[in-house]
């Protein structure tokens, strides 16, 4: 088990830090829409949607297809301000909405869907409808409106810096993951959260804590991401990886109120997508502000 958690842990590791190199040299060629990120926050919102509608209980199941598509047209919407301000840049008095806008507006546009959706397929056997509308919001939060926090740090500074950020968001909480996971296995002792997660202990937790600060201050000397030095690569990495605790536990919230163990069988040695990218998911606001208020 461990050694196909290394096994794989490496190469999604390498991925994603492909995809942040890939996007930077294209960046360099005048390709600053970022399209490696754009197709793998769109297939990892694809088979995360797919995952989180097939753990609900099939009576308050939302149509799959109208939260999938929702999901990924939130996804796309963060790259919509972008396109449009580089097309219109030589145009008098043109100016580029706000991503969080139109963000904003493709959410109450799904949902009115899936109000419209519920009121034509009601047939008078109530108990149902409200159920899959808040989950049908829930899932298009979840997986479509927190990623926008991670992939909007993409435009906050030029190409070679916001990688190193975006590393940051990834690396602190599954470096803390990692450090959680080990520490636990050999020394832990004292069960953290013996309901919600059983296996978590608060040694496992102090080391987690530990390396994501680590993490945090070793991917500092790639950019000047931290003004104010180590102290405050160390706060980042304590906040971020915290998230990511809290965001390992959300999910664990979900399967055990869904009666599973793990989201799906996709990635060995893990499960699913949503177990890959659960911690990420909380973090990513964190990261966001605080690299907002720079």
């Amino acid at each position: 088990m461990i050694r196909t958690r290394l096994v794989v842990g490496t190469l999604l590791a390498l991925g994603a830090a492909g995809v942040l190199w890939g996007d930077t040299r294209l960046a360099s060629f005048g390709y600053a829409w970022f399209p490696c990120l754009l197709g793998f926050v769109g297939m990892a919102g694809f088979l995360a949607s797919r995952e989180l509608v097939r753990l609900f209980p099939p009576v308050f199941r939302p149509p799959e297809a109208l939260v999938v598509g929702g999901v990924l047209m939130l996804l796309l919407a963060n790259w919509y301000p972008g396109l449009v301000g580089g097309l219109a840049a030589n145009t008098v008095g043109s100016q580029a909405a706000s991503p969080w806008a139109v963000l904003v507006l493709v959410l109450v546009g799904i949902f009115l869907a899936a109000f419209l959706g519920e009121m034509a397929r009601y047939r008078g056997e109530p108990g149902a409808a409200i159920p899959r509308l808040a989950l049908t919001l829930f899932a298009l939060v979840y997986l479509g409106v927190l990623p926008a926090f991670f992939i909007q740090v993409r435009w906050l500074a030029e190409p070679d810096t916001s990688a190193i950020m975006l590393a940051l968001m990834v690396f602190v909480p599954k470096g803390n993951d990692i450090g959680a996971f080990f520490t636990g296995t050999f020394w832990g002792r004292h069960k953290m959260t013996p309901i919600l997660s059983p296996k978590k202990t608060w040694e496992g937790f102090t080391g987690g804590m530990l390396t994501g600060a680590g993490v945090a201050v070793g991917l500092s000397f790639f950019a000047p991401v931290f003004h104010n030095g180590m102290g405050e690569a160390i706060g980042f990495g304590l906040a971020v990886g915290l998230a990511g605790v809290l965001g390992d536990l959300a999910e664990s919230l979900i399967k055990r109120d869904c009666q599973t163990k793990d989201a799906s069988h996709t990635i060995p040695g893990f499960g699913g997508i949503l177990d890959v990218i659960d911690s990420v998911l909380l973090a990513a606001p964190v990261g966001y502000v605080w690299f907002q208020a720079r």
